[in-house]
């Protein structure tokens, strides 16, 4: 059955209706709504996730919380771009915020736009730009017989904030670790120094341990957006360690909060990992390789999930951000398009905007 085409995609004017098409990247949930979302002015992508997140914020809610969402899912909202080379523009929706960018949204939202033919494929290389809250994201898409077989694009710049920062982690002592930007506000720490093996059987360990780093870097070390100071940080944690097999050159773990940790419950953590090696992550890591000599220009750097689902990333050159060293990184992995559907919101549904209970959430849901 081939992929539904821009005709089939229209709303049917059913209530409250989202279309949407779900993917994945890596393993890592994309979820692309393609219609049915409202207009949002501004002058750029940053200023309309702005605007959708302070008056729209109930269409996140509604397809991330439960009975249409689940804690690791994530959702991308295509819009009209603000930059006149971008064919569309997109922001991104996770479970506690809006990021700047993301590598495996990216990859879905890409594929999503060739598979359904809501921009013409080229074969074998399809190439595009889209706008996003971070900036122009320049797009290959290799494409056989209708198919997105690989998406790669170039990345807005990644750069190191600061390395070796000690910090005070209760629970697990003093972590040395660094504080960059692939995309996202990132804390990351080898997996080593706190007692963790990079394994899917300890997905549990992992994300307490990466809520609770960065709960304490945002306390001890907080960081904001070079241009946009109103973006806090850190927001995410990434976990990274040796490699399952040569496959490889590093594996992570990137813990996604679904909640706010409480201080006054050490038990309680509320997040998810990244099902997939995390592009922006993979950025910010190569960032801070390269800021410590150990990652030249044009050097292949494959990152690893907990999966064993692999993106590639190169760094193509060396520019600045708000007068900061930084890195233009590409990364490349492949999604899968999982389905097609028609979200509603009947007027009497008792969870317009979904719900979260603690088996799933952590103990902080409600």
């Amino acid at each position: 059955m081939s992929a539904p085409g821009p005709g089939e995609l229209a709303l049917c004017g059913l209530p409250g209706e989202l279309v949407a098409v779900d993917a994945h990247a890596g393993g890592e949930h994309g979820r692309v709504i393609v219609a049915g979302a409202p207009e949002v002015p501004g002058a750029t992508m940053f200023e309309k996730m702005r605007r959708l997140a302070s008056g729209h914020d109930d269409i996140r809610l509604r397809m991330l919380r439960e009975p249409r969402g689940y804690p690791a899912a994530n959702c991308n909202v295509l819009l009209e771009p603000c930059h006149p080379e971008a064919v569309a523009g997109f922001v991104i929706m996770e479970q506690v915020e809006y990021p700047m960018m993301s590598g495996s949204n990216t990859i879905c939202v890409a594929t999503v736009l060739v598979e359904c033919g809501l921009v013409p494929a080229v074969e074998p290389v399809t190439r595009f730009a889209l706008d996003t809250p971070g900036g122009l994201v320049r797009v290959e898409v290799e494409v056989e017989a209708g198919r997105a077989r690989q998406v790669s694009f170039e990345n807005v710049p990644a750069c190191a904030f600061a390395l070796d920062v000690p910090l005070e982690v209760p629970g697990f002592g003093t972590v040395s670790v660094d504080l960059a930007y692939g995309g996202m506000i990132y804390v990351l720490v080898e997996a080593a120094a706190l007692g963790l093996r990079l394994e899917a059987g300890e997905a549990r360990q992992l994300v307490r341990a990466g809520e609770c780093v960065k709960a304490a870097a945002r306390e001890q070390a907080p960081q904001s957006h070079p241009d946009h100071p109103e973006v806090p940080g850190p927001s995410i944690a990434c976990l990274y360690g040796a490699p399952s097999g040569p496959h490889a050159d590093q594996r992570n773990a990137v813990v996604v909060s679904t909640g706010e940790l409480a201080w006054d419950r050490p038990d309680t953590f509320t997040g998810a990992l990244d099902r997939s090696p995390c592009g922006t992550a993979t950025c910010a890591r190569m960032a801070v390789l390269h800021a410590r000599g150990e990652l030249a220009l044009g050097t292949a750097f494959r990152n690893e999930s907990v999966l064993g689902t692999v993106f590639t990333g190169r760094l193509v050159g060396e520019t600045t951000v708000a007068g900061r060293p930084a890195v233009v990184p590409t990364i490349a992995g492949s999604a899968f398009v999982t389905g097609y559907a028609r979200y509603v919101l009947q007027p009497d549904d008792p969870f317009p905007v979904g719900y979260t209970v603690a088996d799933l959430w952590g103990a902080g849901a409600g």
